[in-house]
């Protein structure tokens, strides 16, 4: 049994594009690095296998590698789209805004496996990485919205599948999924079984005006096991996104 977490950790360019409350809380974006960097290496790091991340900027990652012991591997999967601000003119804090998937591994020793970034979105895609000896394969994501995602996920679908084909094998799939367990499931196959959060949790994206969209997009998802215990751990404001966190076999 292994515990895994999610976290999109909300790139700069993404949050001031869009307005996100999180830049308003931390205007220092090396500040919000920081302490981003530090809740991974403090809450997360001690108790679970892996950590997948999404919206990582290059600056990010040298935080978390800077906060993490040597013991911890970073794998690191760059999007070929680099984020831009949409207003004409406008500057960015980061040094570097590359984006990445990251996943963040406890679990000595891993490999990566494969990582795309998806046809139909240049900045979405997964990064698949083994935990070696265990036959665990943790597959982290971030899926586009809207009428791009069921291609996607079944793309991932074929992907955890491939990966996961060896006697013993089995796929964990984490991430921001931009859409609730059931919409997912149906979009990856009845194989695959979804995490489900304690009916009392605090969600895992929330949205601070009334919208159609699911404030539960971030998901822990098996295939050939079971993820059990799943659980929200805030994110203190430092993103528009919460932590998931489950125990998978």
């Amino acid at each position: 049994m292994h515990v895994l977490a999610t976290w999109n950790v909300l790139h700069r360019i993404h949050a001031e594009n869009w307005a996100e409350p999180a830049i308003a809380a931390h205007p220092d974006e090396r500040v919000r690095i920081a302490a981003i960097a530090e809740r991974i290496a403090t809450v997360l790091v001690p108790s679970c296998a892996a950590v997948c991340l999404q919206e990582v900027s290059s600056d990010q990652l040298v935080a978390l590698r800077r906060a993490l012991p040597a013991s911890v591997q970073v794998f690191a999967s760059a999007y070929p789209r680099i984020p831009q601000p949409f207003r004409p003119g406008a500057t960015s804090p980061l040094d570097d805004p590359t984006e990445y998937l990251a996943t963040v591994v406890t679990a000595n020793p891993a490999r990566e496996l494969d990582a795309a970034a998806f046809p139909s979105d240049g900045g979405k895609g997964y990064l698949a990485v083994e935990l070696v000896g265990d036959g665990l394969i943790v597959i982290n994501t971030h899926v586009s919205f809207g009428e791009r995602h069921a291609d996607q996920c079944a793309a991932l679908a074929v992907v955890a599948r491939r990966l996961a084909h060896r006697p013993g094998a089995r796929a964990a799939l984490l991430g921001d999924f931009n859409a609730d367990r059931d919409t997912i499931i149906a979009a990856l196959g009845p194989d695959f079984v979804a995490a489900e959060l304690p009916a009392d949790s605090i969600p895992t994206r929330p949205r601070g005006e009334p919208n159609a969209r699911s404030q539960d997009i971030d998901h822990v998802i098996g295939l050939g096991g079971t993820p059990r215990g799943a659980r929200v751990i805030p994110a203190l404001g430092l993103s528009d996104h919460n932590i998931v966190e489950a125990q998978v076999d």
